[in-house]
């Protein structure tokens, strides 16, 4: 590697060295360092309001319409997406008739809705991922999706485990 100074290495520069007579030889001096120059902060510019999807809400209201809309987009064209907001709306349903504890269907709506969550978080990962690729076929982005589905089957399976375990006791009381 070459030194940005005129010398071939910082070995070879020779400074000041007193010997034994203890008088100071003449050398060369190393070389000034590198200045960097540093341009001035341009002040920020005002950026004009856009109607398109990659503006920033201009407030919390424009905020909750675009979260909506995800939501609204995921109701309309997942399948999977729909039948999870159904089987929560029972599930949540079941546990206030049932009289189960706060608690109980506070877990049974969290679970239900991480359930959702996750639908939404796949939703846009594919929508990304073939945004990425296209109509082409790339074994990354089978493995992206793969990965999110599992992520969103995982915690279905989750969910009705806790629902069973909440939900069974009282219905089946409700039976005998």
């Amino acid at each position: 590697m070459k030194s940005v100074y005129p010398m071939s290495s910082p070995s070879s520069a020779v400074f000041a060295d007193q010997g034994l007579s203890g008088k100071a030889k003449q050398t060369q001096s190393p070389p000034p360092p590198l200045a960097l120059v540093v341009p001035a902060p341009k002040p920020a510019a005002k950026k004009p309001l856009r109607k398109n999807a990659w503006q920033v809400a201009p407030n919390l209201l424009v905020s909750f319409r675009y979260a909506w809309a995800g939501v609204s987009y995921a109701f309309a064209t997942q399948r999977n997406f729909r039948i999870h907001t159904f089987t929560g709306t029972v599930v949540i349903t079941a546990g206030f008739l049932l009289q189960l504890a706060p608690i109980a269907v506070a877990v049974l709506a969290l679970t239900s809705c991480l359930v959702m969550i996750l639908e939404l978080l796949n939703t846009a990962l594919e929508s990304v991922v073939d945004l990425t690729v296209g109509q082409s076929y790339h074994e990354l982005a089978k493995i992206a999706k793969d990965c999110a589905a599992g992520a969103v089957l995982l915690a279905a399976i989750a969910a009705v485990i806790v629902g069973g375990c909440l939900l069974l006791p009282p219905l089946l009381s409700l039976m005998v």
